[in-house]
C-alpha cells in the first residue's frame, strides 16, 4: 500500500508529509532552546555584580566554528539542488563536505574548547578579603573609572588562570592556591588587559598566592564552577548532540542513498530537504549561542 503525499505535496498545505512533520518537530525544538536561552538571560540579569563572567571563551575559535556551520548550511542546500537537477555525483560531493564540516565543528568543541575550560581555574574571593587582593582585582581603579567616566563597570571578585599546585584542590594541608594569572588579574589597572578581546591572551606568568581561607569557592571551569558554565556546557552540549544527530543522518543518506535515488530521485531529494531543514535549525541555534556566550 502506497502512503499518500510521501513524495508529492498535499493540495491543502502544499507540503508533503515529511515536511509537515519536520516543521512540527522544529516547533518543539524552538520551545526547548527558547526556554534555555530565556533561563540564561534571566540568570545573567539576576547575577550579582562581578559574578557573571565575560570574555572567558575563545572568540576566534567560536568565529571559525560559526563560519564552518554557515558553510555547511550552504553545502546541504547545494546537495539538495544537485538532486533536484538529477546530478547524483555532485550531490555526494556537497553532502560529504557538509558531513566534514559537522565533524570538524564537533572535534574542535570536544578536543580543544571544552578541555581548555577543564584546565582553567578560578577562585572567588570573599568580600572581607577583597582589599588584600586589590593588586590582582583592581577594584579601586574600576571605582575611579566609574566615577570619572560615568561608567558602570562591575567589580572583579575572581582571580583566574592556571592552577600551578593542583594538589591543593584535594589536600587540606596545603593552605594556598598558586595561580598563574590571566592578564586581566596580572595587570588589572590596564584597560587593554580587560576582557573581552577577540584574540585570546596568553597567561601572564605571574603567580598569585591566594589563601584558601580568603576564598568563597574555587574550582576548575567545570559546570559546577558557576551558573555561567552550567548554562554554557548545557546549551553547547545539547547543541552538539543535535550536530551529531545531523551528521549521523547525513552519513546514512550519503552511504545508502543510491538505491533510493535510482528508484525515486524525487523522494531522495525530499529526504535531503527535510534533513537540511533540521540542519539549518541547528545552525540557527548556534547563531544565537555565539553572540550570547562569546561576545556579550
Amino acid at each position: 500500500m502506497e502512503i499518500p503525499y510521501e513524495v508529492s505535496a498535499r493540495p491543502d498545505t502544499g507540503l508533503y508529509n515529511a515536511k509537515i512533520g519536520i516543521w512540527l518537530f522544529l516547533a518543539s525544538e524552538v520551545m526547548l532552546f527558547g526556554g534555555l536561552f530565556s533561563a540564561y538571560v534571566f540568570l545573567r540579569i539576576g547575577a550579582a555584580p562581578g559574578y557573571w563572567p565575560h570574555g572567558f571563551l575563545n572568540v576566534p575559535v567560536g568565529t571559525m566554528n560559526t563560519a564552518i556551520l554557515i558553510a555547511s548550511s550552504v553545502t546541504v542546500v547545494l546537495a539538495w539542488a544537485a538532486l533536484k537537477m538529477r546530478q547524483y555525483t555532485r550531490y555526494r560531493v556537497y553532502m560529504f563536505i557538509t558531513i566534514l564540516c559537522g565533524i570538524i565543528f564537533l572535534v574542535v568543541k570536544l578536543t580543544y574548547e571544552w578541555p581548555a575550560k577543564f584546565h582553567h581555574f578560578g577562585a572567588f574571593i570573599k568580600p572581607s578579603a577583597m582589599a588584600k587582593y586589590e593588586p590582582y582585582l583592581g577594584n579601586n581603579f574600576i571605582a575611579k573609572e566609574n566615577l570619572e567616566k560615568r561608567e558602570d563597570l562591575p567589580p572583579r571578585v575572581e582571580i583566574t588562570g592556571d592552577l600551578v599546585n593542583e594538589e591543593a584542590l584535594k589536600d587540606d594541608s596545603i593552605k594556598e592556591y598558586d595561580i598563574n594569572m590571566d592578564m586581566v588579574n596580572a595587570d588589572p589597572t590596564n584597560p587593554q588587559m580587560d576582557r573581552p578581546t577577540f584574540m585570546q591572551r596568553p597567561l601572564s606568568g605571574k603567580i598569585a598566592k591566594v589563601d584558601k581561607a580568603d576564598v568563597d569557592y574555587a574550582s576548575m571551569f567545570y559546570p559546577s564552577h558557576s551558573a555561567f558554565f552550567q548554562c554554557y556546557f548545557l546549551i553547547t552540549g545539547l547543541h552538539g548532540l543535535h550536530v551529531l544527530a545531523g551528521i549521523i543522518v547525513f552519513t546514512y543518506m550519503f552511504l545508502t542513498g543510491g538505491k533510493l535515488y535510482r528508484k525515486n530521485p524525487e523522494h531522495m531529494a525530499n529526504r535531503v530537504e527535510v534533513a537540511g531543514l533540521f540542519w539549518h535549525f541547528v545552525d540557527l541555534v548556534w547563531i544565537f549561542v555565539f553572540p550570547l556566550f562569546y561576545l556579550l
